[in-house]
């Protein structure tokens, strides 16, 4: 019972994060930090995948492909993709953000959103039926 209620719990709290720290405002230091989530299985993996893709259409992106939202200054974005039915989503606000995504393979996504300023981050799945999400805060 433990284990099916703390990855959705992980799950739950990921998409809080992002939801709130479009709202904070970065520390005065300088440096990154970053929270990452791989499901174990592949049902999980489909869970995740879904809900990139309705994440995706609720902010008017396509539910597979590449997309990339940014607000800010100095933000760059790539996605390089092969095979069938791999989603991408790269999500930058702030300044001098670096996200990258490279899909090899099929049925995959990923979900990478920077916030804050100059993060570096990349998602690289090579395979198929893979899903990861990560968010990485720059300050």
């Amino acid at each position: 019972m433990t284990a099916k209620f703390v990855k959705p719990f992980a799950v739950a709290l990921t998409a809080a994060v992002i939801s709130v720290s479009s709202l904070a405002s970065p520390a005065m230091a300088g440096g990154q930090f970053s929270i990452n989530y791989a499901p174990n299985n592949y049902e999980q993996a489909q869970v995740l995948g879904m809900g990139l893709q309705l994440y995706s259409m609720f902010h008017g992106m396509k539910a597979n492909g590449a997309n990339v939202s940014q607000r800010g200054n100095d933000n760059s974005a790539g996605g390089n993709q092969s095979g069938s039915n791999n989603q991408g989503v790269i999500v930058q606000r702030g300044n001098g953000h670096q996200g990258t995504i490279e899909q090899q393979g099929n049925n995959n996504s990923c979900g990478l959103f920077q916030f804050g300023r100059n993060t570096k981050a990349q998602c690289g799945q090579y395979g198929n039926g893979q899903s990861s999400l990560t968010t990485v805060f720059g300050f």
